[in-house]
């Protein structure tokens, strides 16, 4: 690990999470890794080092073209590394806000989101490990990309395996990350794959406004995404007012947005009985990007005709 990061030099250094910091790496075969490096204080040394037991305890156990792949890991004594594929496109919230360079047209957070939805579907379904998982940090920073600007899903440290044959987890503790947080679950400890739905909505209304889900650089009521923009998704005057600038106008038509902000509304509902499953937004989704497809295609002929 020492070799293939440069002793973990700052020119290598990627990002930060909760337990670890993260490397760009390259090992003797010459392939480009990410290699987190876990850091346990000791105040939360039995926390860290259960969440990096979970993530090899699952990822091992799961392929799907949307979920990031576990390389491997290691274990020396106290020192805790993680070994991914490397996304060469970082992370959906770094496009989003500024940090990266290339502005994502409609067409391209379409496709983001088409993905990540397939991911979670994936997780949701007991075809991965016999029972559905719950990812339980499903946020912007936690989806990354590659190449070709396909989402796969990351970090998963605070998962949970649903119990069998149920459908509710009630945990001893809300984890999470504030801004993503299922009502639900943080007033009743009660963990459903609907409180991934919840976060879901809410990474759909950052691809919609370009926004984060909480900026505390806003002023008091603007500082969280979901309550500033909750009773404005279906009104379509309203709606024009939250559309993210760094968007070209020509890449979307104002139908597919509508019906993609009707989605995220029904997302984030208070209420998780009514909220759509994962696989019927992926559904929904692939419409909408048919539908935008369709619009843009006719308005471009429309201007030849002209």
């Amino acid at each position: 690990m020492e070799e293939a990061t440069c002793s973990f030099s700052d020119a290598n250094f990627l990002g930060k999470g909760g337990f670890g910091r993260v490397y760009k790496g390259t090992l003797r075969s010459g392939e480009i890794v990410a290699i987190k490096k876990m850091e346990l204080p000791k105040f939360k040394e039995a926390e860290g080092e259960r969440e990096f037991r979970v993530e090899v305890d699952i990822l091992s156990r799961l392929d799907h073209p949307n979920l990031v792949n576990l390389i491997g890991y290691c274990a020396d004594g106290k020192q805790r590394f993680l070994v991914y594929e490397y996304m060469h496109k970082g992370n959906l919230q770094d496009h989003l806000n500024g940090v990266e360079q290339v502005k994502m047209d409609w067409p391209l957070r379409l496709k983001v989101a088409i993905g990540a939805a397939r991911g979670l579907a994936y997780l949701h379904s007991s075809t991965a490990v016999g029972i559905p998982i719950i990812h339980r940090d499903f946020k912007s920073t936690n989806i990354l990309l590659d190449d070709n600007f396909e989402a796969k899903i990351s970090d998963f440290g605070l998962a949970k395996l649903m119990p069998e044959g149920q459908e509710t987890c009630v945990t001893a503790r809300v984890l999470g990350t504030f801004g993503y947080f299922d009502p639900e679950y943080t007033l009743t400890g009660k963990l459903t794959l609907q409180s991934d739905v919840y976060a879901f909505g809410v990474v759909l209304l950052e691809l919609l406004t370009g926004r984060r889900a909480v900026d505390l650089n806003q002023g008091p009521n603007d500082q969280n995404l979901v309550l500033q923009v909750r009773h404005t998704l279906n009104d379509k005057k309203k709606l024009k007012r939250f559309i993210d600038p760094e968007m070209a106008r020509s890449s979307y038509t104002m139908e597919s947005i509508s019906m993609f902000a009707n989605l995220a509304s029904r997302c984030v509902r208070a209420d998780s009985r009514e909220r759509p499953p994962i696989i019927e937004c992926g559904r929904e989704l692939q419409l909408i990007l048919h539908t935008n497809s369709k619009g843009l295609g006719m308005t471009m002929h429309t201007l030849r005709m002209i």
